[in-house]
């Protein structure tokens, strides 16, 4: 059985590095971002590709249906035990279809939903300091963190209830965060 682990968190949160590095430190372990993802899928110029692109670029949700088919798609082809994925879910359509998805699988067990928890001014701070592509400016900045926003209160209500969710402070520096990760990880599993 696959164990996964979800990591969610404000744009620019650190999620994505945090996961990364305790991927690399575990070798049973597999990380896979979903934004990474999605932008693999935009660079390899496809048709699907294109879609997803017009959704990025203007800081929108991805279609459901297409979240989840390179999710369950990477989860199958993962060559670990454990998987990491971030930025995931972001909506509670995305929630409930993974939740879906969760109930069919027996061969896949959530195991915890870790948040990475910054303030909306670090978030900003971040994004726009890196500006690592031309969906990180203001604009789409402020419409990702109102898409991360409104339901966040339910995701972490939802995995509250199945005694999921474990926050982290991820105001700290990247060591500290992927210490206090690393080892929570380690101790599920």
């Amino acid at each position: 059985m696959k164990k996964l682990f979800l990591i969610i968190g404000a744009p620019g949160s650190g999620k994505t590095t945090d996961a990364e590095l305790i991927a690399k430190e575990n070798e049973n372990i597999t990380h896979y971002s979903t934004g990474d993802m999605l932008r693999a899928e935009v660079a390899s110029n496809s048709k699907l590709g294109a879609e997803i692109g017009g959704y990025i670029s203007k800081g929108l949700i991805v279609p459901i249906k297409i979240a989840i088919e390179t999710i369950v798609n990477a989860i199958k082809n993962a060559p670990t035990p454990i998987i990491i994925i971030d930025g995931y879910p972001r909506s509670i359509e995305q929630l409930n279809a993974l939740d879906e998805y969760l109930n069919v699988d027996s061969s896949l067990e959530l195991i915890s939903v870790i948040e990475v928890y910054v303030s909306e001014e670090t978030a900003k701070d971040r994004v726009l300091g890196r500006a690592r592509g031309a969906d990180d400016n203001t604009e789409v900045f402020d419409n990702r963190m109102k898409i991360y926003i409104e339901p966040l209160a339910d995701i972490q209500a939802f995995y509250k209830a199945k005694n999921l969710l474990h926050v982290i402070n991820g105001e700290r520096t990247i060591e500290d965060i992927v210490v206090e990760m690393g080892s929570f990880v380690k101790s599920k599993i």
